[in-house]
Parts: structure tokens; sequence; C-alpha cells
């Protein structure tokens, strides 16, 4: 057993876990942060996608003893109490979801994508960088609408984005 340490949207936490345990399992189970997603267990979906150091990656693929000291932000810690991050509103705006499975790691994708492109984020991007996350239901069109939408008025700094 190891001691996990780590910033865990904005809040210090630690727990104690199995060396062989995922992160996102970490996230779910010690911390009853249910809203990353476990999908594939083996980086296909990115249903499990939460930023590390202000970096999107895939949970099922990192032990959490790897995250130790890091600061991760789950898509909890993205919202500013009931005001929703301009992602989320731009999903719900767009219908860029359907069952909803994929949408946390939609979402943390795409917020990755827009601090790294801003709003210069064009549909052949979000296309492209969308390659690792799987949606069964929606068709992408709408989820791509979001994120330009999103990039756009995050761009135009009608909300900042999400501290990390």
């Amino acid at each position: 057993m190891s001691t996990v340490s780590m910033t865990v949207n904005g809040r210090k936490v630690s727990g104690e876990c199995e060396d062989r345990t995922l992160l996102v399992h970490f996230l779910r189970d010690n911390l009853h942060l249910t809203g990353t997603h476990v999908g594939c267990d083996t980086s296909q979906c990115g249903a499990c996608v939460v930023h590390l150091d202000g970096k999107s990656v895939k949970s099922c693929t990192m032990l959490a003893v790897q995250a130790s000291g890091s600061e991760v932000t789950t898509i909890e810690g993205i919202a500013k109490g009931q005001d929703l991050h301009a992602v989320q509103t731009a999903f719900k705006e767009h219908h860029g979801l359907q069952c909803g499975y994929c949408t946390p790691g939609m979402i943390m994708t795409i917020t990755d994508m827009i601090n790294r492109h801003g709003s210069d984020l064009d549909e052949e991007t979000v296309r492209e960088e969308l390659d690792g996350n799987i949606c069964r239901c929606t068709g992408y069109h709408n989820i791509v609408k979001a994120a330009l939408d999103a990039a756009s008025k995050m761009g135009a700094g009608q909300q900042q984005v999400a501290a990390e």
C-alpha cells in the first residue's frame, strides 16, 4: 500500500491505495468523484479524461501513485459553483450529448484543446484531437459545434479558462 497525496479540484487530498491502483479508480473509489467514467480501461474511449497539471490525460492508463504531488482537475472541478464552465454550457446549448457517458471526458479534452488553441480552434483540429474520445450516440456533429462555440466565447473573454 502507498499513501497518495495530490490536489484535486483545488483541494489537497491523500489516501491509501495499492500501488497498482489506476488514477481513475482512486478518483472514483477513494475520493467518490464519479464524474470521471471508466469506459474501456485500455485508453481507447476517453471517458476517463482528467487534467493533470493542466494537461488532459486518460486516467485509466495512469497509476494513482504517478499522480502523487500533482494537481488533478476532474469534471466536478471546472464549474464555478452553480455556473457551468463555457464548454459545459456549449454542450447544453448545442445538444452535444445524448446518453452522457462520454461527456465528462469530451468536455475535459475540449477544455484542454481550448487552453492550447484559444479562439483559433477550428473544426479540423477539433475532429483530429477528439480522435481518442469515442461517442456512440451523437455522431460528433454537435460536439464539434459545442467545442467551436466555447472556443469562440472563451476567446472573446466571456469566461476565463478554468484555472488548473
